[in-house]
């Protein structure tokens, strides 16, 4: 098998390759960034020393964010018979929709953290490049969890929602009651409603109007999923 690295820390990068190396795959090329991998690709298209499989970090130069997941694109759009793994240091749900949300095969999104099992990354690699789906255990309860509330989003009426973005805007019942031009007793109810339909009883620990609303900010794409770093589900 012939894999290419790119992940702009050297001592990963290097480690990977020697790791992978010790295994018998053989590193065509590794970069510190998508630049020169896609490069790299465009050289080989038409060699027999083309990757098998393309390592990507998600976040690399220049912004950090979601430089991978980009070149991912890229490499499916120019080189689909290249199978692509993802790497990142945080489990993203929404990262993971837009990755595999085509439900084509050839494609991986693993926790960095799992590449210390050499056997698991070598038997994920080769799935890869059969052209199977590869996703990290915490990624796919992340997507069920994701799944869950859109269908939960889904079982909203359409006044339960629009008291939901009332609720969105910081508007207590007789705020919301006053712009929907409802009786405080009817938006109680479907308050209660939207509570019972997202699944989220009453308790003293949570604050379910913020709960609420967050499910269904994520839903809308309005947030990063709590995985990534430094989310916080503010005030």
């Amino acid at each position: 098998m012939r894999v290419a690295i790119a992940d702009d820390s050297t001592l990963f990068r290097e480690g990977l390759a020697l790791l992978l190396a010790s295994a018998g795959v053989e590193v065509t090329a590794q970069a510190s960034e998508p630049r020169g991998i896609l490069a790299h690709l465009k050289d080989t298209q038409l060699a027999d020393t083309q990757p098998d499989v393309v390592i990507l970090d998600m976040r690399m130069p220049p912004t950090f964010t979601d430089e991978g997941l980009v070149c991912a694109e890229l490499i499916r759009t120019q080189h689909p018979a290249v199978g692509v793994l993802v790497l990142s240091t945080y489990s993203d749900v929404h990262y993971a929709v837009r990755l595999l949300g085509d439900g084509r095969g050839g494609m991986g999104y693993l926790l960095k953290d799992r590449v210390t099992d050499l056997n698991g990354l070598l038997d994920g690699l080769r799935r890869i490049a059969d052209g199977r789906l590869v996703v990290d255990e915490d990624i796919i309860a992340g997507l069920l969890a994701h799944r869950r509330r859109a269908e939960a989003l889904d079982r909203l009426t359409e006044r339960e929602r629009a008291v939901l973005r009332e609720m969105a805007e910081g508007r207590s019942n007789a705020g919301i009651a006053g712009k929907l031009h409802l009786a405080s007793k009817t938006v109680e109810n479907h308050v209660a409603s939207v509570f019972s339909k997202l699944g989220m009883p009453a308790s003293g620990d949570d604050n379910r109007r913020v709960l609420a609303v967050l499910a269904w900010l994520r839903s809308a794409g309005g947030i990063a999923s709590a995985a990534a770093p430094g989310g916080s589900p503010g005030r």
